[in-house]
């Protein structure tokens, strides 16, 4: 087996996959079929410089010469080959987001991430503008907000772009990017795979208002699909990732994705009444449409998969925070009995008490905000555990209520879809921390999302696996009738999985639960007020 992947490695035929995320820079590199050979990664942080969340965009650089080092390092070391040529690459990043350049290609402002909460006079005038949910965190916003501001930048702008998008166009001197990334960027048209061309025409109207002198079409990047060829690694574009000079020019590079997209890959998600659910510290549900939603919702993003179907997405800040700090707080207490216990231990045991807590927990209701979550609106968090005299308080249902209230966010704006859209979903791919204990969380989140959950055994590398999948499937998208396709029959046709199905009396206990969750949010609030 060493030996026949040597031979690939020094032949060239593998793939990079690289997504710079928020606290880490993971690259993977793989072989056909989306095997792994080789993975690595860099950690870095967000800066919170005059009051903007940025990265220093010499870290970018810094990170992905790290990444490639370490596995162009484990190559030699496993299989005693060296890269000098790669067939197939690609590059993802936490989508959204605000990087300005003029003419010459100097940044004119630092970067402004999809954390920053600055725009939020720009999103809602686009929404009510277009009909169509524009979140503060999206690039259209960011790019809206500055001229809405007069920041002195803006006549200068020439090309606005995300962080995925940055280091395609440094690589390949193209400046595109996937159509799962310009879905964060500014909305997309099912129809045409390009920006919606109605709601174009209304922003450069309303900005032609501001004095500003640019057609959107001229400052974004050009909208691609999975499968394309968007340009090859350029001379300088190869020592950016390999200063050594080792690595030989001319890679096609396929659009760069958002994290949001490459999850939906490293899931096997991307069909119509597909979807996936992504928690750990935050969480997120993304729902595959047979066509776009009728209305607009708040509380319901709309982005697409890296091959052009719309996608809703319902995204809140925090999954596993609080589970986390209370599981350490009796970890803390079990080790003066058990010193040489291991957290591990605590998590399965927990997890295995709240199997045997009531449906409705009893009466035992958690709210895990550690941030605010606009689902709800609820502007700033603080955890709390409510529970009334007669309620049945017991560990059982202290950590079932916990699991419950890690998800109970997504469920009410999932509910938007479910209830009031009819929206259509046969499966949920769960993925992330909050699955570490098999079967618990996924049984219970199945019963609540009244839908079958599955966990895969091994999803890759995550997103920097999912965009080695999609460099991948570049080279051999002939042989496929779509991406889908192509995920079914070459990467995940041997991955073992589990599924779990709704429990109809667990249904309605968390319905239950539910209910005395909304009844809580109002105890949130003022609890959030009082401590202001």
């Amino acid at each position: 087996m060493s030996e026949n992947i040597k031979k690939l490695i020094e032949k060239g035929d593998i793939s990079l996959g690289v997504e710079f995320g928020s606290t880490r820079i993971k690259a993977v590199l793989t072989t056909q079929g989306a095997k792994v050979i080789a993975q690595s990664d860099f950690g870095w942080e967000n800066q919170l410089v005059d009051g903007i969340f940025t990265y220093d965009l010499a870290e970018v650089w810094r990170g992905l010469q790290h990444c490639y080092a370490k596995i162009a390092q484990q190559v030699k070391q496993q299989y005693g080959a060296e890269i000098t040529r790669i067939d197939a690459m690609g590059f993802s990043a936490m989508m959204h987001g605000y990087i300005a350049f003029d003419k010459a290609g100097n940044l004119l402002v630092p970067f402004r991430t999809w954390r920053n909460t600055i725009t939020e006079q720009a999103a809602d005038i686009l929404s009510g503008q277009f009909k169509f949910n524009i979140p503060q965190r999206w690039t259209v916003a960011h790019l809206y907000q500055a001229i809405l501001n007069g920041e002195k930048h803006i006549p200068q702008v020439d090309f606005v772009t995300t962080l995925a998008g940055y280091v395609h166009w440094q690589l390949t001197g193209n400046k595109a990017v996937g159509i799962g990334e310009a879905s964060g960027i500014f909305p997309i048209d099912e129809k045409t795979l390009d920006y919606n061309a109605d709601m174009a025409a209304k922003f450069d109207a309303l900005t032609a208002k501001e004095g500003f002198g640019k057609k959107l079409c001229q400052v974004f990047p050009s909208v691609l699909t999975a499968g394309e060829k968007a340009g090859r690694l350029t001379k300088e574009g190869a020592l950016l990732i390999d200063p050594t000079g080792r690595l030989q020019a001319g890679t096609y590079i396929c659009p760069a994705e958002g994290d949001a997209g490459t999850g939906m890959v490293a899931t096997n998600s991307v069909l119509p009444k597909m979807g996936n659910v992504s928690a750990g510290t935050s969480i997120f549900a993304m729902i595959v449409l047979e066509k776009s939603l009728e209305n607009y919702y708040k509380e319901i993003d709309m982005v697409t998969t890296p091959d052009g179907h719309p996608v809703a997405m319902v995204h809140c800040n925090t999954c596993t925070s609080d589970i986390d700090g209370w599981v350490k707080l009796m970890w803390q207490f079990a080790k003066q009995f058990k010193p040489d216990c291991e957290i591990g231990e605590i998590y399965s045991y927990l997890y295995s008490e709240a199997v045997k807590g009531s449906f409705d927990c009893g009466g035992v209701t958690a709210v895990n905000y550690f941030a605010g979550e606009p689902v709800v609106g609820i502007e700033k968090g603080m955890p709390m555990v409510i529970r009334q005299p007669q309620s049945s308080f017991s560990l059982e249902n202290f950590m079932r209520s916990h699991i419950y209230a890690s998800f109970a966010c997504v469920k009410i704006g999932l509910d938007l879809l479910f209830r009031d859209e009819n929206v259509p979903v046969e499966k949920l791919f769960g993925h992330g921390g909050l699955f570490k204990v098999k079967g618990v969380a996924q049984q219970m989140m199945a019963s609540a999302f009244g839908t079958a959950v599955q966990v895969n055994a091994e999803a890759g590398e995550g997103g920097a696996w999912g965009m080695a999948v999609l460099a991948e499937y570049m080279k051999v998208k002939e042989k496929y009738t779509s991406l889908a396709d192509y995920l079914e029959k070459a990467v995940f046709a041997d991955v073992q999985s589990t599924v779990c199905v709704p429990d109809p009396q667990e249904t309605a206990g968390f319905e239950t639960f539910l209910q005395n969750y909304k009844k809580v949010l109002e105890a949130e609030k003022a609890a959030v007020k009082a401590f202001e």
